[in-house]
């Protein structure tokens, strides 16, 4: 590329243009960060939408999906799903989760208090510290165990219509599953539901009504490179759906976000940034139960990662519609759907038959066996759900992992060069941290000094974000979802 831009006013050039490419979960919620206190930010997605990137269905409050995590990224979790449910409540499915350990796991449910104790601690010292952190309950109710006995009792229990206490999420559960199957206690955690297409329908509606953000959707950047009589950066960009020299175009930006997901390593290639990271292709399931009756919470059955008995998670929607993870190579894992960079590269390589499902081409043999499969995953401990049905296709992603360790779950942002960050979230409620950390080195580089920006350094400033109406996020969201061709329901909240 050869190109340059010529004709910049002295006052374009005097205000700050930041450039986010990838608007995903991270990419979104850095550009509103930014726009939201009068930031000139550019948000560059070469797809046609917003968020649309690997499944999530929960906010990870403490990281309790996951055993073999370390405590402090569980820690450090809790800290940042607060802040998310804070920053974007419409997009926060209120119901507990429930996590079970089969018989045939090789550990005991109490294995999980001394995790569980610490968690709720800090979760209390959080509200200590600033009383609008109580989103996730009471913290001296963040969990509770509960014996067989009390299960068996709650099965006797009429279904209610709407919850009132957390007992009330249990009775379906209780009817439904082979206590048999189980060891006991098993235990309640206040770990919610988040809904990605209620986070993109947020992040598009405050978008179209920030004039310091502009969107830039079905458009990849192709080349980027520092200019050389600035320390500014020189970004190509094209629409996604060509190749036509003649439609190429050429700006300038102060700051460059790289928040391209699985595809953090191509802009990393191009600026000369060596980043060593992972990516690892996953998908979810969707289906509907047309025999559901009552309310569900999410409800984890534990299990030793890529075996057979892989852990299981049944994720509720309203109207009888699950999403499935079944975390074993015949489910949501695939065989040699893990890679890492080289040495000649920070882009991962996956195998095109994984780059051909993320741009949307599923068999419909393998969509059917995959989804059977996890449906028989689930109905080993729920009976009754052989009966579930694949509603559409998966929910399907590439995750990066930055660094080699792949049980990496907190993370967040790196700097590569002067003026160029990487997100490099691995969970959605890591995104504001990564804005937070972005924003801190725009100050401390000079490149801005707004009183703004420096007076909500430490707050998160979202006005215009946060007056988004339920009815109008539902509405949005419903339609992003139509649109991707998944059910409305995955668009709901249980408390609309």
């Amino acid at each position: 590329m050869t190109q340059t831009l010529t004709g910049a006013t002295a006052d374009t050039l005097s205000t700050p243009k930041i450039a986010v490419v990838g608007a995903g979960v991270a990419g979104s919620t850095i550009a509103l960060r930014l726009a939201e206190l009068g930031i000139d930010t550019t948000l560059i997605e070469r797809g046609p939408s917003l968020v649309n990137g690997p499944p999530f269905c929960h906010l990870h409050a403490g990281g309790n999906l996951y055993r073999e995590i370390s405590d402090q990224q569980c820690l450090t979790l809790l800290q940042q799903s607060i802040d998310t449910v804070k920053v974007y409540p419409q997009s926060i499915n209120i119901r507990p989760t429930l996590l079970a350990v089969p018989k045939s796991d090789r550990s005991e449910p109490q294995d999980l208090l001394t995790r569980l104790e610490k968690l709720r601690a800090h979760y209390q010292a959080l509200v200590d510290q600033d009383a609008s952190n109580e989103v996730l309950g009471k913290p001296a109710d963040y969990f509770r165990f509960y014996e067989r006995s009390e299960i068996e009792f709650l099965a006797q229990r009429e279904l209610p219509e709407h919850a009132q206490c957390d007992e009330d999420w249990l009775v379906a559960f209780a009817k439904q599953t082979n206590l048999d199957t189980l060891k006991f206690p098993l235990v309640m955690v206040q770990e919610y539901g988040l809904s990605a297409f209620r986070w993109a329908a947020i992040a598009n509606l405050a978008i179209e009504r920030l004039d310091a953000c502009q969107l830039k959707t079905n458009t990849s950047v192709v080349d980027i490179r520092p200019c050389a009589s600035s320390k500014r950066w020189q970004v190509c960009t094209q629409p996604t759906a060509t190749t036509d020299s003649n439609t190429l175009e050429v700006a300038e930006y102060d700051y460059v976000v790289n928040a391209c997901g699985f595809k953090s390593g191509e802009l990393d290639d191009m600026v000369e940034a060596k980043r060593q990271r992972m990516v690892e292709f996953k998908a979810s399931f969707v289906t509907y139960w047309p025999e559901c009756q009552g309310l569900w919470p999410e409800v984890v059955f534990h299990g030793e990662r890529g075996t057979p008995q892989g852990m299981a998670q049944l994720t509720p929607y309203p109207g009888g519609y699950f999403q499935l993870h079944g975390m074993t190579q015949a489910i949501t894992l695939f065989k040699d759907g893990l890679v890492t960079s080289c040495e000649q590269s920070s882009q991962p390589k996956l195998a095109p038959h994984f780059l051909q499902k993320i741009d949307g081409e599923w068999p419909e043999q393998l969509v059917h066996e995959r989804t059977e499969g996890n449906i028989a995953h689930i109905a080993q401990f729920i009976p009754n759900f052989i009966t579930a049905k694949t509603a559409s296709k998966p929910l399907f992603g590439a995750q990066q992992i930055p660094g080699e360790d792949p049980d990496l779950r907190a993370a967040d942002v790196s700097f590569g060069r002067q003026g160029y960050a990487r997100a490099e979230i691995v969970k959605a409620s890591s995104a504001l941290a990564t804005a937070d950390a972005i924003l801190k080195d725009l100050l401390d580089s000079g490149i801005v000094q707004s009183q703004l920006a420096k007076q909500h350094l430490h707050d998160h400033y979202f006005p215009v974000t946060q007056q988004c109406q339920s009815e109008e996020v539902t509405a949005q969201a419903e339609q992003f979802a139509r649109d991707r061709q998944y059910p409305d329901a995955l668009a709901r909240v249980f408390q609309d």
